[in-house]
Formats: C-alpha cells, sequence, structure tokens
C-alpha cells in the first residue's frame, strides 16, 4: 500500500513538474502599445530565430551611435522606454525590440537565450544596414544579456552591458526554485533542466553565459544587485572574474533582481553614459 502510494506521489510529481516546465516555456505575445512620450518609429526585421521581429526605432540627436536594448524574461520593448529616453537625449540611436515569443514577436517557446540569442544578432544586422559605419553597443537585462553573451559568433558590436545576467541554467533555475521553496529545493531543480532539450531544442549546457563571457572580447560593463536573489551577487562576481577583458563591474548596493534604471536613475544613467561615451566612438 505504501509503495503504491509513493509510486502515485513520484508519478503526479513528474506531471505537475512538466507543468511547470511548460508554463515557464510558454510564450507571452501580447500587443504592445506605442510609447505616448517619446517618438518611435516602428520596425520589422527577420530573426535566424524562426521569428519577425517586432521593433520600435528611436532617432538620435546627433546619431553618434547606435544602442540597442534588451528585455528581460518575459517582458516586451515598453518595459525599455525609459533607457532609450535618456540614450536618445545623449544624442544616440536606440533600438527597443522584443524577443521571439515575447510581446508582438511571434514564437512558439521562451527558450531562455538560445533563439533568442539569434534575434540578438538580427538587431544588429539590422541596426548596421540602417546606420552604416556607425558604433553599435548593446545593453540587455536578464534574459537579455545572456541573449546577447550566448550569440554564436559573438556580436559584432563595441561595447557591451550586461545587468543581472544568470551564470548557468541549472544556476538559475535553483535560484529561482530556492525562492519559493527553501533551500532544499534545489535539489529539485534536474526535474526543470532535464526538460530543456524537449522544450528548447538545446542542450542544457548550451545556456552557459558564465563560460560564453571568456570569449567576448569587447568591452564589457558587468551590472550586479547586491541583495539580488536570482542571480545571486557571488554569481554576478563569478561572471565578472571569468569574463576576459576589457571588462568592468559595477555594483548597485541594495538592488534586487529588478529595474536598475528605476532603482537608482542618476546613478544608472551616468554609469551608462560614460561607458558608452568611452567605447561608441
Amino acid at each position: 500500500m505504501i509503495s503504491k502510494f509513493l509510486v502515485a506521489a513520484f508519478v503526479l510529481g513528474l506531471i505537475a513538474t512538466w507543468i511547470v516546465g511548460g508554463e515557464l516555456c510558454a510564450t507571452t505575445n501580447h500587443p504592445v502599445a506605442l510609447p505616448k512620450n517619446l517618438a518611435v518609429e516602428s520596425v520589422n526585421f527577420p530573426s535566424k530565430s524562426g521569428s519577425t521581429i517586432s521593433g520600435w526605432l528611436v532617432a538620435g540627436a546627433t546619431n553618434r551611435g547606435v544602442v540597442i536594448l534588451q528585455h528581460g524574461v518575459r517582458g516586451d520593448k515598453s518595459s525599455l522606454v525609459e533607457r532609450a529616453r535618456f540614450l536618445s537625449q545623449a544624442g544616440y540611436a536606440v533600438l527597443l525590440f522584443d524577443f521571439q515569443a515575447h510581446g508582438e514577436s511571434p514564437g512558439n517557446v521562451i527558450t531562455f537565450g538560445f533563439l533568442e540569442s539569434k534575434d540578438s544578432q538580427a538587431a544588429v544586422e539590422f541596426v548596421k544596414n540602417k546606420f552604416p559605419g556607425k558604433p553599435v553597443g548593446v545593453i540587455g537585462i536578464s534574459l537579455g544579456a545572456a541573449a546577447a553573451a550566448l550569440a554564436d559568433p559573438p556580436l559584432e558590436v563595441k561595447a557591451l552591458v550586461l545587468e543581472m545576467m544568470y551564470s548557468t541554467v541549472e544556476t538559475a533555475t535553483k535560484d529561482r526554485i530556492e525562492i519559493r521553496l527553501g533551500p532544499l529545493g534545489r535539489y529539485l531543480s534536474p526535474l526543470l533542466t532535464t526538460q530543456i532539450p524537449f522544450r528548447a531544442g538545446c542542450a542544457v549546457e548550451s545556456l552557459n553565459p558564465l563560460g560564453a563571457v571568456a570569449k567576448i572580447t569587447v568591452p564589457k560593463l558587468f551590472l550586479a544587485g547586491t541583495l539580488d536573489r536570482e542571480t545571486k551577487f557571488t554569481e554576478a562576481k563569478a561572471i565578472f572574474e571569468n569574463a576576459a577583458e576589457p571588462k568592468n563591474f559595477i555594483v548597485f548596493e541594495g538592488a534586487r533582481h529588478q529595474d536598475l534604471h528605476r532603482f537608482s536613475p542618476d546613478f544608472y544613467q551616468k554609469t551608462i553614459l560614460d561607458f558608452l561615451d568611452t567605447h561608441l566612438k
């Protein structure tokens, strides 16, 4: 009797985990309203992810360079409007876009950086064709940072800003389960990560920004919050330490896994503009 109960509990656990995995990878498509106080041009471009990417292009006051903004998981381009505003005022052209399976860009599944890295490559190609000869930088937040780091071959840009990026998908899964179930929940992570090849179409080992940054030789700026529980501060420092030069690490004291620009707007803007002004010449 006990053995039948244990078997039933195990089967139900597997079913529940499979359902959770499906929800984590589910598309999050929806209409995205145009911003009210920012002049944008709606653009679309193809990606090797299989999606047609929906974006907004903001013309810079002096067209001194182009900055691509990449949102976090289950976000969309509207979350990047305030960043686009101060970058545009500083003279940069800006591209904001929805990753595949997000916002207004169609897709079948969220892949935590695998297909999204192809969208990142497509965005770089798009702005290079739109602004030939202009230097290009990328600012990626969480998923957006992972997508930039995982691009293969590496993105042909002059500067990368990587905010709150996860180190490996295994570690990211453990951190997020721990938040919800406590430290012992970390032992359940294989029940989710073993689904990745079936759902995302890539090996678990492919989702490894920690290893990827060792091969990226353009200037990199890493941003991390000291109270981030989804990418722990120790993990953020390990990513930085493993990254190739040139690189810099900026700490946001007291920040969690949140919008760092909203958390500390003046500090964020100065940090970003100093970095871009140095490298997008």
